[in-house]
């Protein structure tokens, strides 16, 4: 007999106004503890789904006094465990937890056991938007022709994941061409309350990608997570985190005349690096909130991962419920002191134009300041602000011939202007504001230079849809912003190739050309090889931008072009004021286009209903796939746990600085012509033309593990100074590829480390930036500090997480990276407990003391377990 719920007498029920009910709710009030009224909102999510879950054997009665008593035990660190609602996926990450789940249910298989307990237990909803490149620009067939290359490149892919959207029960998948996963669950899969089998509770959320945290805004307690925890939530397993502290973020007065949502977003992002949130809940409050729209507020959460913040919430508000009416939702709210960790205070009058860049998207420059930082950059040596670009090269100008016609290009030309990603897609006043900007400047006589590739990819077809209704799109257009597609394009990678004649220039004249884009990530190598300065800007500002052809302008001063009249045009000439802009919003975005745009969102679309797929519920491997193959996670498992393993003699595979993102692990984009990755491919008969992108082959592990480290801005300490994806071979000395490097010390049985500075493993949440390295045979990485996703993405693939010693790093400690290591873990799991001391050992005599990052009983469990996944099947096996 199911044991009786610890807290059935809180169970509550929700009256319908004219009889019956709505449903029953676990009510924290009805707990009568004085402490829950304090409870930030953002904590009180925490607290239902704990008293909700509570079981006493995954969800215990003590994690719920511990939440409760929160103001308390939040600075000590404690753990808590999580049962999120639901898990969203999008394809780079959702392919690989899909490739993981049909690979666990051969492992029951092959075990013996039911291969049907492998299957989500809650609702995932999967949405194709990352496999859309920019490769047709300036023409009106641009989202046909795109779509269709996206399905001739990805066919395997997307076959493989309709198969699983069959094969598993509860998993929705939302199609290529629909949207960006993150607008898409703020307009349309976002519940707000879920109401399962006549249970009421909290929408909450944990996603694939680091992003998720935009259905923040809405309310809904969202973050990301590495696909490698998002598997363990799909099946039942409570997620383990440490009791978050809550910076109380003040909103006071309201935007002045002409600043943006991404204006007071990069603000923020400044604001919040710089007072320190990683691992932390910031929690939006005061009497601005109510001068931001949802979008506005949608924008600030997007941004969490680029200020560190595990979430940037907006507790539920009139404004929430005004936009579940304008989205076609049904809505069916109160304000006491909270109590918070720390709190920032931001008068929104304050806020001013500004960008964020060329490498960091927190590094930000007001608009009044852009021309003087440009210069510094140029002349700052190399690093986050600085291009180390020789005095007599200053100058410098590459000309050349496009389209038969004379052209030039100068360091900060722009060559890439992209309104993408989910940053500001889902919010109408920036995107009809661009489109207010193109049509002044066409009025004016502006035209963008025809060598500027430019693209706008919507996160859902109701952005179309307003800037149809607008008549703001002809112009948008006329400036070479057509639409391209929709998902998820330049802010990752998949900016499509310049034009030959262009990306000749600025090879051969080693130019810092530039990109702006409207998205949140703008890390070195990231938008496109060729662009070595990358900046964030509104949609407004990117046009702008685009209209200017150069970031090296003063906007106050110096004037954009020339106009048909002959006269010069200024910045203030081609800006919509505040008026113009809620004009526009109000006159075109409608209800009705929400419903219209996700009544047809599953039905699909030709080239979809086209797929043929098998109906079996063990996925057929075949073994020819470049795009998916069988990991070899589970080869030799059993049912005994592995149990504990230190590291002995091992030797440092790639010896870091600071802020090593997961972009230099595992990278997204483009599979470089002489890498490892491109060998195995042309062995396996696969063209150059189609090698695809390794974000688009994460299905094929032959390909993730030579992709890893693979980045062409990889900086080594091995390597005295060499920007590249290289190591050297300890033993020998030799210069070699890093996957060629650890192959020849994984056949030679030796273990491997990885030494690192600060922030290791910052940037969106990847599986593969953990999955790779642990193929490589890292066993261990010992860091200054770790980004929150990925230290446990480490944890869950068996790989030790350690850190040095505070005021201590590798260079302080002397050490080279020519060493071996030894790190002393006890023999029983019994004996390590979370955050405790170890010793590591060099074979030449030195010996410092770290901290094992395992931060929670439940990691050290994974640990046992040889990672996350075994750990899974194991209980789901004993169950």
């Amino acid at each position: 007999m199911a044991a009786e719920h610890p807290f059935k007498e809180v169970l509550t029920s929700l009256p319908k106004p004219g009889g019956g009910e709505f449903g029953k709710f676990y009510s924290l009030p009805a707990l009568n503890d004085p402490r829950i009224d304090k409870l930030p909102y953002s904590i009180r999510i925490l607290l239902e789904s704990a008293v909700r879950n509570c079981d006493n054997f995954q969800v215990k009665k003590e994690d719920v006094e511990k939440i409760i008593d929160w103001e308390n035990t939040s600075p000590k660190q404690v753990e808590i465990p999580f049962k999120p609602a639901r898990v969203l996926l999008q394809d780079f990450t959702g392919v690989p937890a899909v490739v993981d789940l049909a690979c666990m249910r051969d492992a029951m298989n092959k075990l013996g056991s039911d291969t049907s307990k492998i299957n989500p237990l809650v609702p995932v909803d999967l949405v194709i938007d990352h496999s859309v490149q920019v490769d047709v620009t300036r023409s009106e067939n641009a989202v046909q022709e795109n779509m269709e290359l996206e399905f001739r490149r990805n066919k395997e892919r997307f076959s493989f994941l309709k198969w699983g959207s069959s094969a598993f029960h509860n998993m929705l998948v939302v199609p290529p061409g629909s949207g960006i996963v993150h607008q898409v669950n703020l307009e349309y899969l976002g519940r707000v309350v879920f109401n399962t089998n006549g249970t009421l509770y909290p929408d909450s959320v944990v996603g694939t990608d680091s992003h998720t945290t935009m259905i923040d805004g809405l309310g809904v307690a969202g973050w990301g997570v590495g696909g490698i925890e998002a598997e363990a939530a799909m099946l039942g397993q409570p997620m383990s985190m440490v009791l978050p502290g809550v910076v109380g973020f003040k909103l006071s007065g309201k935007l002045r005349n002409g600043v943006t949502a991404t204006d007071l977003v990069l603000t923020v992002t400044q604001m919040l690096r710089k007072h320190g949130v990683v691992g932390k809940f910031v929690e939006f409050y005061g009497d601005g909130m109510g001068e931001l729209s949802l979008a506005d507020r949608a924008t600030i959460a997007n941004m969490s991962p680029e200020y560190g913040a595990t979430m940037g919430f907006f507790p539920v508000d009139h404004v929430t419920l005004q936009y579940l009416k304008l989205t076609g939702r049904s809505d069916e709210t109160p304000q006491q002191e909270r109590v918070y960790s720390s709190y920032l205070e931001l008068n929104l009058a304050e806020v001013e134009p500004c960008v964020s860049g060329p490498k960091r998207p927190h590094d930000r420059v007001p608009l009044k300041e852009m021309k003087a930082d440009w210069n510094s950059c140029l002349n700052n040596k190399v690093g986050f602000k600085g291009f180390a670009v020789p005095k007599e090269a200053l100058e410098k100008v590459a000309k050349f011939s496009f389209d038969g016609k004379p052209a030039e290009l100068k360091h900060g030309s722009v060559v890439i202007a992209a309104i993408t990603s989910c940053t500001n897609t889902s919010n109408p006043s920036v995107m009809l504001g661009a489109g207010l900007v193109a049509k002044k400047a066409c009025e004016l006589g502006l035209q963008v230079k025809p060598w500027i590739k430019t693209s706008l990819a919507p996160g859902s077809g109701v952005v179309t849809k307003y800037l149809l209704q607008s008549g703001l799109q002809e112009y948008l257009n006329k400036q070479g912003f057509h639409i391209v597609g929709y998902g998820c394009t330049t802010c990752i990678g998949n900016s499509g190739e310049l034009d030959e004649s262009v990306a000749s220039a600025i090879s051969e004249n080693d130019i810092i050309a530039a990109a702006v884009l409207s998205g949140n990530r703008n890390f070195e190598g990231r938008v496109h090889a060729l662009t070595r300065a990358n900046y964030l800007a509104s949609p407004p500002l990117v046009v702008a931008y685009a209209l200017a052809s150069t970031v090296d302008i003063d906007f106050d001063k110096e004037p954009i072009g020339t106009g048909k009249d002959g006269k010069s045009i200024f910045f203030k000439d081609i800006w919509p004021s505040t008026e113009e802009v809620a004009e526009a919003v109000q006159s075109s975005v409608l209800p009705d286009m929400f419903r219209s745009t996700y009544q047809a969102i599953t039905k699909g679309n030709p080239m979809w209903n086209q797929l043929q797929v098998p109906s079996s519920i063990l996925y057929t491997w075949d073994p020819n796939s470049t795009y998916i193959h069988e990991p070899p996670y589970f080869k030799n498992m059993t049912m005994e746990p592995p149990g504990v393993h230190g590291v002995k003699d091992a030797y440092c595979l790639l010896n870091f600085g600071d802020s090593i993102t997961t972009d230099h692990i595992s990278p997204a984009g483009s599979i470089h012509k002489d890498s490892p990755a491109a060998k195995f491919l042309l062995d396996r008969g696969v063209e150059r033309k189609d090698f695809n992108s390794y974000g688009s082959r994460r299905g094929n592990d032959e390909v993730m593990a030579r992709g890893t480290f693979a980045n062409i801005r990889l900086v080594n300490k091995l390597l005295n100074g060499e920007v590249g994806p290289k190591t050297i071979h300890v033993p020998t000395g030799e210069k070699l590829y890093v996957f060629d490097a650890a192959m020849r010390y994984k056949d030679a049985g030796h273990d491997t480390i990885v030494l690192a500075g600060a922030d290791y493993g910052s940037g969106s949440s990847r599986d593969w930036a953990a999955k790779g390295p642990m193929l490589l045979g890292v066993k261990a990485v010992i860091a200054k500090s770790f980004e929150r996703i990925h230290r446990s993405n480490l944890v869950g693939m068996g790989i030790i997480p350690l850190c040095f010693k505070s005021g201590e790093d590798a260079d302080t400690l002397g050490l080279t990276g020519h060493e071996r290591y030894t790190i002393d873990l006890p023999n029983k799991i019994s004996d390590i407990r979370p955050g405790q001391d170890v010793t590591v050992t060099t074979d030449n005599g030195k010996s410092f003391t770290c901290t094992v990052r395992f931060d929670t009983e439940v990691e050290l469990a994974y640990f046992n377990n040889g990672g996350i996944l075994p750990y899974v099947i194991r209980n789901l096996i004993k169950q």
